[in-house]
């Protein structure tokens, strides 16, 4: 039987690409729900093509155009993030991947996890700000949790088979983004336009900055620790220029395991869309003659200081995580709207940390406050310019 896929964040770059794999497999997936915040265009577009039972938009005001653009067809449809979190409970979804951005998948994917539904994740932000809830959630429901980010689909694919051996240390693997080896001083003056042009990966402009700034690492370090049940001591970043080594794992005997390839993130998504077994695909195929020197280099916590933020975060545990995660997000629009400065992104998420109420065991309503207050003072702090 086809599997039923709920698609949170079709119009992204994870989602169109997600689609892109369905296209591929039209006798094994077929789409069940689609959604996009305020992306319609594109989103009438996907509907159309591959006729969804639903369709939600998050923005309510653009309900009529979609409604009235979809009407020729039988597809249901719906607006509000209340409405996202309502029909990834259908009965009829099988899979639901979460690809919306940052803080807003975190409600979905719990409902979602409530209703038993195979999770494959590719919003890390969920496991960065509510791990305890989500994986607590997960084991209680007995949901699996399959990893799309291609580092930590990486990691998942190299512990296959390997349930009672002993991780020692799992190494993250970076690109550097635009900007390695640069210092502060160059880091300080880049444009927006500079920061969106990452040389490995076609990405949103939100995970594309994440990644120049090395945040996106920190994130997934965090969404490591709860994957994989690892303390921060036992995760590591290192920068790889050539994306080729996706991510590594080494165990208690000194052996380790990497999963590699091109940088192609429609080949984990296609392995969490049809974990267990891996089903034939015409990705563009690795050639070691094309590659004759990878090369690994340490990242530079000191110029890249949200690396050093996220790891703190980690450690730290409780609402952290959570704080930063907002500060972040908050940091980043103002980046990308020309209201920040690159380097002045790590200053503000920093100052939020420090003025942000702690909570060492939050409840989900905690987070809920979190994630308000921490904006609100990150918006303080740029507006104030004192960062």
């Amino acid at each position: 039987m086809k599997k039923q896929i709920a698609i949170l964040g079709s119009t992204g770059s994870i989602g169109k690409q997600t689609l892109e794999v369905i296209r591929k497999h039209t006798g094994r997936f077929e789409v069940e729900v689609l959604t996009a915040n305020n992306n319609i265009d594109i989103l009438i577009e996907q509907a159309i093509e591959f006729n969804p039972n639903v369709v939600v938009i998050g923005n309510k005001d653009k309900y009529e155009k979609l409604k009235s653009s979809l009407s020729h067809l039988p597809i249901k449809v719906f607006a509000g993030s209340d409405a996202i979190s309502q029909v990834v409970q259908m009965e009829s979804v099988d899979i639901v991947l979460t690809a919306m951005v940052g803080f807003s998948g975190l409600q979905p994917t719990i409902k979602a996890i409530e209703a038993r539904k195979i999770i494959a994740l590719a919003n890390k932000e969920t496991l960065v700000v509510a791990g305890d809830i989500i994986t607590s959630l997960a084991l209680q429901n007995q949901v699996p949790i399959l990893p799309v980010d291609s580092e930590h689909s990486a990691i998942f694919q190299c512990l296959v088979g390997e349930l009672n051996n002993k991780i020692e240390k799992i190494f993250l693997t970076a690109s550097g983004g635009p900007f390695r080896g640069k210092d502060i001083d160059f880091l300080s003056k880049v444009t927006k336009k500079q920061a969106l042009n990452h040389p490995n990966w076609k990405m949103g402009d939100k995970i594309t900055i994440d990644s120049a700034s090395m945040m996106n690492k920190g994130l997934e370090a965090i969404e490591a620790k709860w994957l994989f049940g690892l303390n921060a001591d036992k995760i590591d970043v290192i920068v790889h220029p050539q994306s080729i080594v996706h991510s590594l794992v080494q165990f208690e005997d000194g052996s380790m395991k990497a999963q590699m390839g091109l940088p192609d993130m429609r080949l984990p998504i296609q392995y969490a869309l049809s974990y267990p077994n891996r089903i034939t695909s015409d990705f563009p195929r690795f050639n070691f003659l094309e590659y004759p020197q990878l090369t690994f280099e340490k990242a530079d916590e000191n110029v890249f200081g949200n690396l050093r933020l996220a790891y703190y975060a980690m450690e730290k545990g409780g609402n952290m995580p959570c704080i930063m995660n907002a500060a972040n997000e908050i940091a980043v629009e103002s980046f990308l709207n020309d209201k920040l400065g690159f380097v002045q992104m790590a200053g503000v998420i920093e100052k939020t940390m420090s003025k942000a109420s702690f909570v060492k065991h939050p409840s989900f309503v905690d987070y809920l406050e979190t994630d308000a207050e921490s904006r609100k003072i990150a918006i303080e702090i740029i507006e104030s310019k004192n960062f």
